[in-house]
């Protein structure tokens, strides 16, 4: 029993985790005959498990905390990622999941293999990985951690030991299908514990009428500036959609449910209701961080909601379905987590390495990668001290150093024909080490930078904008090498009486003319 809890409270906790089990491990039963039962759920869900699964992987502890805290010191420009990703999704749903779906797949990186060899798939692999320790992992235990300290009293490695050992049990054991059914539950738990939250606040304070009475007009300004140091409209409008194509459209942690339909019809329809429910967080997780700003004017920050949360808004018996609702949230995004890089580690590691391995010993794989995983970061969390006190935006920021290489190969290895091998890898060689070095300049002290003028520029860039300069440097690399490389596949496909005669036609009517020639017999 947790002392800072009443009675009802922790039995409403204890419920909440024993259903949760429950479900998740009911779910597992039959699920671990064949990979696609294991990390597809047997590509049999329906779509309402889809966009609620979609939901509930998305929205984490750091939504709570990171969207109520940043609602709390910067009003409700924050909420633009929540309204942008309704429109991601419905990109998604009409030109993403056919294709998809149609190449068979289990993977994001095995997709990218398929079409540009073994390296751009091993590389998407490693990169996914190492993005799920740091934005995914690490900083939902962080947050987890930092929310049950706060609420509950509990130091944070036992929470992250106490929240791991709950969400790994039934992960490991039953893949996506425990993870998706469980996640059906848990995103009706956490959308009634953040409605509960709203109301009550709203109740406290006497209204929306006082917020925006009390709160100055910069807290309802959507649109900012574009030299705004947190949301500037021009990188709102450019940048934000990078990440955006590449959260929700490319990364395996949230297109592996969609790989889990049983058609494109299913999937489609499972998108758009995740598009309808991320309209929520704009007023159940941001309104709470206004209530905040006036109950409480000196706190700010993440601080912010867990005073909402451990003061005296909450009558006893709807604490603990908010705090139900907080570590619904947080065990659906880490169980999400946990499967995807395992799928990762066990299909695109050990199965090329292993081509005659069987079903079960590529699932067994899967099982002991992500127990690897959870031992792995909950080590990684002393060294993630570095985190900004606004966990959302610091999560925004480093998904803004990573994402645009990863969306540009998509995108034109996609939809842009003279894509190829070369042109892609070198693309996402380069543009890795470009946003390496600015995650590294974002992290050290300013001064140490102060005599190299080209990282202390890059400093200064906003994240955002500087989305957008990595996605377009990363383009043209790709776009020029694919090109050349087009040249060279040509030239070496030709005998030697060919180049011979094109020897001959280039004394006499120039080498530009040659080259149109060759571009027309491409075509």
């Amino acid at each position: 029993m947790i002392e800072s809890l009443s009675t009802i409270d922790n039995l409403i906790l204890i419920l909440y985790i024993g259903i949760a089990l429950v479900i998740g491990l009911i779910s597992a039963v039959g699920r671990d005959k064949t990979t696609q039962d294991y990390f597809l759920a047997g590509k049999d869900m329906g779509w309402i498990l889809i966009g609620t699964s979609l939901f509930a992987t998305n929205i984490s502890s750091e939504h709570f905390i990171g969207l109520a805290g940043a609602g709390s010191v910067h009003g409700l420009s924050v909420g633009l990622f929540e309204w942008l990703a309704v429109f991601i999704l419905i990109i998604l749903a009409w030109f993403f999941i056919p294709v998809f779906i149609k190449a068979d797949v289990m993977t994001m990186p095995e997709f990218l293999g398929k079409k540009f060899g073994d390296r751009v798939r091993a590389y998407l692999t490693a990169i996914s990985l190492a993005a799920y320790f740091f934005t995914k992992i690490a900083v939902t235990l962080i947050a987890g951690g930092y929310l049950l300290g706060k609420i509950l009293g509990l130091d944070v490695f036992t929470s992250a030991v106490l929240i791991v050992l709950l969400t790994g049990l039934y992960t490991v054991i039953g893949g996506m299908a425990s993870v998706m059914k469980t996640q059906f539950f848990q995103a009706i738990v956490l959308i009634v514990g953040s409605l509960l939250l709203t109301l009550y606040g709203l109740k406290d304070i006497g209204g929306l009428s006082v917020i925006i009475e009390k709160l100055p007009a910069s807290y309802f300004e959507i649109i900012k500036s574009s030299s705004d140091p947190n949301f500037p409209w021009t990188g709102i409008l450019f940048g934000a959609p990078i990440l955006g194509i590449w959260y929700w459209c490319t990364d395996q942690y949230i297109v592996q449910r969609i790989l889990s339909a049983r058609n494109i019809r299913e999937a489609r329809k499972g998108t758009f209701l995740a598009a309808f429910l991320k309209i929520i967080p704009i007023f159940l997780l941001i309104i709470p961080g206004l209530v905040a700003a006036i109950k409480y004017p000196n706190i700010k920050g993440d601080a912010a909601f867990t005073y909402l949360v451990t003061g005296d808004l909450l009558p006893t018996g709807i604490k603990g379905i908010v705090i139900a609702g907080l570590i619904a949230a947080l065990m659906s995004s880490l169980a999400s987590a946990f499967n995807s890089s395992a799928a990762l580690i066990s299909i695109d590691i050990f199965k090329p390495m292993r081509p005659r391995a069987t079903e079960s010993e590529i699932v067994l794989v899967g099982r002991l990668s992500t127990i690897m995983i959870v031992v792995f970061a909950i080590i990684l969390i002393p060294l993630l001290k570095v985190i900004d006190s606004q966990i959302y935006l610091f999560l925004q920021q480093i998904q803004a150093y990573i994402s645009p290489p990863i969306a540009s190969a998509f995108l034109f290895g996609i939809f842009w024909s003279k894509s190829t091998s070369k042109g892609v890898f070198t693309a996402l060689i380069f543009g890795g080490i470009v946003g390496f070095v600015r995650i590294i300049i974002s992290m050290i002290n300013p001064t140490l930078i102060g005599e190299f003028p080209l990282f202390h520029f890059l400093n200064g860039v906003h994240y955002l904008h500087f989305a957008v300069f990595l996605f377009l440097l990363t383009s043209f690399v790709l776009i020029v090498v694919s090109l050349n490389d087009k040249k060279i596949i040509i030239s070496k496909s030709k005998s030697s009486e060919d180049v011979e005669l094109e020897n001959e036609m280039k004394h006499r009517i120039g080498t530009k003319e040659i080259e149109k020639f060759e571009i027309i017999e491409h075509k």
